[in-house]
């Protein structure tokens, strides 16, 4: 067995109801003995429906000094991020909380780390580069598809709208809490996005290039699926299924810490071009490149992509040929996608033809997840696969 190393969130709290009892976690981190201001992100939306009321209740009844920061947009923006850091310094922030999706993490992460470090945003961006310290972090998912509460990386949008990845242990936040309860509110398609996103991290954290590929990641990447794969029709049929949304927000957290450790690739490359250019979902990108990406895969991870297919269907036939099995797989994640109501292809999201070559372009510069596919991708190879999923 080869060398690996594996981080994750060092405490983990799954608790329904928890968000109403954030304030009283709080109080067990080391900052709250000395120190009481916390900063709160979240995005306009989860203000307005109410979904933070609790914990924000929560916090104050506890005896915390709370500054709400809820600019977070889709696709959040790098200025976004350091509009915030102005507003945690000028405050004397003690302590980041994260609150929301994927990108109300990412943000939150990021803040935490600039707020405490001097080191410029641009000097952050890769693996591995960001240095010094950070504040406090907690991070509480409302979507049960990024698992961001237990990963490393934070995406950001640039002012060329390319996204860029800041990848370090060092915004991996002190706790994560897991409250089901926050995500019964779920529409039917975010629920089905999110949920294809979480199935994407596990499939190609299991079959990633990556050097850090592990056993402890690919094992989390199958316990992921096993959850998510068993749940997700019915999350998104009847979003009221407590112990449904229970187990899709564990499968994505599962599923989040195979790919913070074992890398994801082309599927994600390809996909946050889509997300940046078009400002589609990012859950939904990566469902609409998925299956051409594994077609392309499959002369090079088909074995692997065969060990997974029953833990996703476990009625598949496995008594075949690999590549039958692997190409049955294939056919019924699309089918998964329909019956899930999301759309078929990426002309259904606007884009054309015209739209391809810039596509292929921008994803040849996710270099930081290209180089783990199990299969080199060249721009024509990229352009042939958007040109497949129109």
């Amino acid at each position: 067995m080869t060398d690996f190393t594996f981080n994750t969130t060092p405490s983990i709290r799954k608790i329904t109801g928890g968000a109403a009892q954030l304030g009283t976690l709080l109080q067990g981190l080391a900052f709250a003995s000395q120190r009481r201001e916390v900063m709160f992100v979240t995005d306009p939306g989860i203000v307005k429906l109410g979904l933070c009321d609790a914990a924000l209740a929560s916090l104050r009844d506890s005896g915390f000094q709370v500054t709400i920061f809820d600019g977070v947009e889709p696709d959040p923006k790098a200025t976004t991020v350091l509009e915030a850091v102005g507003i945690a310094k000028s405050t004397n922030i003690a302590c980041v909380v994260g609150f929301g999706g994927g990108s109300s993490m990412d943000v939150a992460k990021v803040i935490a780390l600039l707020a405490c470090s001097n080191q410029p945003i641009e000097e952050a961006y890769g693996v591995n580069q960001a240095t010094g310290s950070r504040l406090p972090l907690v991070l509480v998912p409302t979507t049960a598809g990024t698992g961001s509460e237990v990963t490393a990386v934070s995406i950001l949008t640039t002012g060329s709208e390319e996204k860029k990845g800041i990848v370090s242990p060092l915004i991996l936040p002190d706790m994560a809490l897991l409250d089901a309860e926050l995500t019964l509110g779920l529409p039917p398609h975010i629920t089905a996005a999110t949920g294809v996103d979480a199935m994407v991290h596990a499939i190609e954290a299991y079959t990633s290039k990556s050097a850090n590929n592990n056993p402890m990641s690919r094992m989390l990447a199958v316990q992921a699926l096993d959850l998510l794969g068993a749940n997700i029709r019915e999350a998104v049929s009847n979003g009221s299924n407590i112990q449904a949304r229970s187990n899709m927000l564990l499968g994505s957290m599962l599923a989040g810490q195979a790919f913070a450790n074992s890398p994801v690739a082309a599927v994600h490359a390809l996909a946050y071009p889509v997300g940046s250019l078009f400002h589609v979902p990012h859950g939904l990108s990566n469902a609409l490149v998925l299956a051409e990406v594994m077609r392309f895969n499959a002369p090079y991870s088909g074995e692997a992509y065969a060990e997974l297919a029953p833990h996703v269907f476990p009625d598949i036939d496995l008594n075949r040929p690999i590549e039958a099995i692997c190409e049955d797989f294939i056919a019924r994640l699309v089918l998964l996608n329909i019956d899930l109501g999301l759309e078929k292809g990426l002309a259904q999201v606007g884009i054309t033809t015209e739209d391809l070559d810039r596509l292929s372009s921008d994803a040849m510069n996710q270099t930081r997840l290209l180089v783990n596919n199990p299969r080199d991708v060249t721009l024509e190879d990229a352009r042939r696969i958007y040109e497949e999923a129109l």
